[in-house]
């Protein structure tokens, strides 16, 4: 990874870039501009593509702009879900969310995450199919026990890519796929389905209770299949390409003709596993690698747990899980979903008041940093405040967030003193100043 170095701290190239585009993005908030969405060119800017040039899966500046949507279900349930394209050049991430099914399932749920990949194509086609196709079994039914709604999900999967399979025949395309985690909710049961590297984690007083296991090629029993089928293991990825060994799609993977589906070398057959309903239960979320790849299990159970007790918004709660995973490194498409059962945290006075507290501490620490570096010379930049802040010890900080999960607290004091500067320094040059 390409980084820059300031002072004794070696910072990430690709942080000081998003701390740049920050910088513009809210000194346009604080004039009053709008400012350009963060994939616009400026004049002169145009991208012009050279022949022969494989294009970069990454964008030169992070798309902040969100998608966020809530809503809930009569009999109890909350939800929530917020997506970013961040870094990635598209956006290839897709979502479900049904708090309550039709018919004698009205008391049921459905959520599920699409994370796509070569293209988003596989990866909308099954947000918008994979349901039909799982109750189209016949064997999702208020009254089926664990094992046949289990056979119903998988079977559901099978006729899916089985789909997917003659469209990309027809068509003739190969390339493409998508994993899918997803969540299927009864009065009695969690069922948590995951096909691929996007991740469930339930928290149930105030601990992870169970999490999906992510399909590597790496795993001891993926790579035994995918080598069974002719595959091979590489840079820890199937034939050095594929980062996942199971998912929807893919079908240059699968072209092994004397093996089953279950046993090619990407397999579409998701790992389903049903959880007893506990009053206990707090919420559950399902969420994409590029939120995985920057925070654990426990971390973002942690930090979701403490963010309930000081807001009610749902979308904030995920929008502030994606600023912190942003601002912690991750470069993928970043989707969640928070599905909240009647057991979640409420709002707590003395959580709030320990929040206001912190926040107090924050903007008092930036008005000392400020002061001390602008004592030395010119004004200093945000990335520099951000730096001594960070060795600074500073109680109080959400578990599981740390002082990334405050940086907008921290933004927004930087801008109040930088404002307040520069409004001191006008003055002093005025000529009433001067007087």
């Amino acid at each position: 990874m390409r980084t820059s170095k300031k002072g004794s701290v070696e910072m990430p190239a690709f942080v000081r870039q998003l701390v740049k585009e920050t910088e513009k993005r809210v000194t346009s908030f604080f004039k009053g501009g709008r400012g350009g969405g963060a994939g616009e060119l400026s004049e002169g800017e145009e991208g012009v593509e050279e022949e022969g040039v494989i294009p970069s899966p990454y964008l030169d500046r992070p798309v902040l702009d969100k998608h966020m949507q809530e809503g809930c279900a009569s009999w109890g349930l909350t939800y929530a879900l917020a997506s970013m394209q961040g870094w990635r050049a598209h956006m290839e991430d897709f979502h479900n969310c049904f708090p309550q099914l039709g018919g004698e399932l009205s008391n049921w749920g459905f959520f599920a995450v699409f994370d796509g990949h070569a293209g988003s194509a596989v990866a909308q086609h099954c947000s918008r199919n994979l349901l039909d196709h799982i109750l189209g079994t016949g064997k999702i039914r208020a009254d089926a026990d664990v094992e046949r709604v289990t056979e119903g999900i998988k079977e559901g999967f099978f006729f899916m890519d089985k789909h997917l399979h003659a469209m990309a025949c027809r068509e003739g395309w190969e390339r493409g796929g998508t994993t899918v985690v997803s969540t299927a909710i009864t009065p009695h049961h969690i069922y948590f389905v995951n096909c691929g590297d996007s991740r469930a984690v339930l928290c149930r007083a105030g601990r992870v209770a169970f999490s999906t296991e992510d399909h590597k090629p790496f795993s001891p029993g993926e790579r035994e299949r995918i080598e069974s089928a002719g595959g091979s293991v590489t840079l820890q990825r199937v034939n050095g390409s594929l980062a996942v060994s199971r998912a929807l799609g893919d079908f240059s993977y699968k072209a092994a003709e004397w093996r089953p589906v279950t046993e090619q070398m990407v397999s579409p057959e998701p790992e389903v596993s049903a959880v007893e309903r506990s009053p206990a239960d707090e919420f559950l979320v399902l969420a994409c690698d590029g939120v995985w790849d920057t925070v654990s299990n426990e971390e973002l159970c942690a930090f979701i747990h403490s963010r309930l007790r000081v807001c009610t918004d749902l979308r904030e709660v995920c929008s502030q899980v994606i600023d912190l995973c942003l601002y912690k490194g991750s470069l993928d498409n970043i989707s969640i979903i928070l599905v909240c059962f009647p057991g979640a945290p409420q709002l707590s006075p003395e959580a709030l008041h320990q929040e206001a507290e912190l926040e107090d501490f924050l903007e008092s620490k930036v008005a000392e940093i400020f002061e001390e570096l602008s004592a030395r010379g010119d004004e200093p930049d945000l990335l520099s405040v951000l730096t001594v802040l960070a060795s600074t010890v500073i109680p109080g900080l959400p578990p599981g967030g740390g002082l990334q999960s405050k940086r907008n607290c921290i933004i927004s004091a930087y801008y109040q003193q930088k404002e307040a500067r520069r409004s001191r320094l006008s003055q002093e040059l005025s000529p009433t100043g001067a007087n």
